[in-house]
C-alpha cells in the first residue's frame, strides 16, 4: 500500500452562502426524491423542550405525519414490546430528542478515523444487517438526537491540538484536529428532522475562520444532501459516503439510499466544494468480489469532478460475540455470514474478541484494494485498511 502524502492545507472560504431561517427549514422537506426516514413518533424530553433542535424535530415530524409527544420527564419509555422483533420495530420507528449526558461532553479518541468523537446523536434509522452499533449501545435501538448543541460545541476548543490521528501528523496534519460526527449515528439520515449536522458544519467553519486548525468528518448511507449544499462550510467538513458492492448494498442495507444515489450525492457535495470520501465498508469476499468492488470504484470515479479532494477508507466485516447475538435477534432470517468457525479471532487490549477474516484472505484483499484504488481513483488518498 502506498504511503499517503501530506494533506494540503485547506484555507477556509470567506464567501458567505445564503443564510437559512432555522424556523422555516423544517417545513422544507427535500423535494428531489431523496431517501428520508419518517419516524412514527417523535418524543421530546422535558429538558430538551424549547431548544432549536426540539422545535425543528417537532415541526418536521408533524410535516412527515409523525406523532409528536412532549414528555413530562427525561426518560424514554414505552419502547419494549413482548418480543425482540416488536421492541426493534418500536425503537426503530422512534426519534427521541434529549440532552446529551455529561459523558458526551468528554470527547473520546476515535482512531483510525479521527482524533475525537463528536456525538450529535446515538442510534441510526437504517436497517443494516451487519450494524456496527449492535451490542455497542444499551437498550432498544432508538435514535436519540441531542438538543444541547451549544454545550457540545462549546467543548471543542479544549481539544484542539490534542489528538493523535490527525493533529500535528505529517500525513494528515492539514486536516487539523478532527472530530467524527458519525461514530454512533448517521447524522445525514436524521438531518431533515434535527438540523444538527448543518449547525455543526457551520460552527466548525466559523472556528476555522477564527484561526482554529479543525476539521469535521461524517459518514452516511443517505443522500438528502441539499440542505448542505449552500452552507458556509469553508472546506473544513469531509463528507464520506459508506458504500459497498451493489450485491451487499441491496441485500443487507435496508432503509438506506441506493448506491447510485449515494454516489450522486457525493458528487454533488464535491461540486459544492466539500472534501469527500468513500468509506468502503464492510468489505466482504462475496462471490466475484473483485469485479463487484472494481465496478464500485469505477462508478465512484464517474461522479466526481476532477478537482475533488477524495479520501478512501477500507473496513472489512467483523463481529463480536455480543453483536452477533443482537443481530441474530434483530434479523433472524439474515443470510449474512457470521460463523466464528471460519473466522480468525482478534483480541483488543482489554481481552475483548472480534471475529475477522483469516490472515491470508485479509492480505489478499488488502493488496487487491490498494492496487485497484490507485488505478481507478489515482487522485485519492488511501487513509487506512482495517
Amino acid at each position: 500500500m502506498r504511503d499517503a502524502p501530506a494533506a494540503p492545507h485547506i484555507a477556509p472560504s470567506r464567501a458567505a452562502a445564503p443564510r437559512r431561517d432555522p424556523e422555516r427549514l423544517a417545513e422544507r422537506l427535500p423535494a428531489d426524491h431523496a431517501k428520508l426516514w419518517r419516524p412514527r413518533r417523535v418524543l421530546i424530553a422535558r429538558d430538551a423542550q424549547g431548544s432549536e433542535v426540539a422545535r425543528h424535530a417537532a415541526r418536521a415530524g408533524e410535516a412527515a405525519g409523525a406523532e409528536v409527544v412532549h414528555l413530562s420527564g427525561n426518560q424514554i419509555r414505552g419502547l419494549r414490546g413482548e418480543t425482540t422483533a416488536e421492541t426493534y420495530r418500536r425503537a426503530k420507528s422512534t426519534l427521541a430528542i434529549v440532552n446529551a449526558p455529561p459523558s458526551a461532553l468528554k470527547l473520546q479518541p476515535i482512531p483510525p478515523s479521527a482524533d475525537f468523537r463528536l456525538d450529535l446523536a446515538t442510534g441510526c434509522p437504517a436497517h443494516c444487517q451487519y450494524c456496527y452499533l449492535a451490542g455497542s449501545l444499551s437498550g432498544p435501538p432508538v435514535t436519540r438526537a441531542y438538543a444541547n448543541l451549544g454545550e457540545i460545541f462549546g467543548v471543542l476548543p479544549d481539544y484542539l491540538g490534542q489528538g493523535r490521528v490527525t493533529s500535528g501528523t505529517q500525513a494528515r496534519g492539514g486536516e487539523g484536529t478532527t472530530f467524527e460526527a458519525s461514530c454512533y449515528t448517521d447524522p445525514l439520515g436524521i438531518e431533515h428532522l434535527t438540523g444538527s449536522l448543518s449547525r455543526a458544519i457551520e460552527h466548525v467553519a466559523l472556528l476555522a475562520e477564527g484561526g482554529a486548525a479543525i476539521g469535521l468528518r461524517f459518514t452516511t448511507k443517505f443522500d438528502a444532501v441539499h440542505p448542505l449544499l449552500t452552507l458556509r462550510h469553508g472546506g473544513r467538513t469531509r463528507a464520506r459516503f459508506s458504500v459497498n458492492a451493489e450485491a451487499v448494498t441491496r441485500r443487507f442495507e435496508g432503509g438506506t439510499a441506493s448506491l447510485s444515489r449515494r454516489l450522486e450525492a457525493m458528487g454533488q457535495l464535491a461540486g459544492a466544494g466539500y472534501p469527500v470520501g468513500l468509506t468502503i465498508a464492510p468489505i466482504m469476499p462475496i462471490e466475484n468480489w473483485r469485479p463487484a468492488y472494481l465496478q464500485l470504484l469505477r462508478d465512484a470515479a464517474g461522479v466526481l469532478p476532477e478537482s475533488a479532494d477524495l479520501t478512501v477508507e477500507l473496513i472489512t466485516h467483523r463481529f463480536t460475540p455480543g453483536s452477533r447475538e443482537v443481530l441474530m435477534g434483530w434479523y433472524p432470517a439474515t443470510g449474512l455470514e457470521m460463523d466464528p468457525a471460519v473466522r480468525a479471532q482478534k483480541r483488543n487490549k482489554f481481552g475483548g474478541v472480534k471475529y475477522v477474516y483469516p490472515k491470508a484472505l485479509m492480505e489478499e484483499m488488502r493488496g487487491w484494494f490498494a492496487q485497484s484504488v490507485e488505478r481507478a481513483l489515482p487522485r485519492a488518498r488511501l487513509l487506512y485498511w482495517t
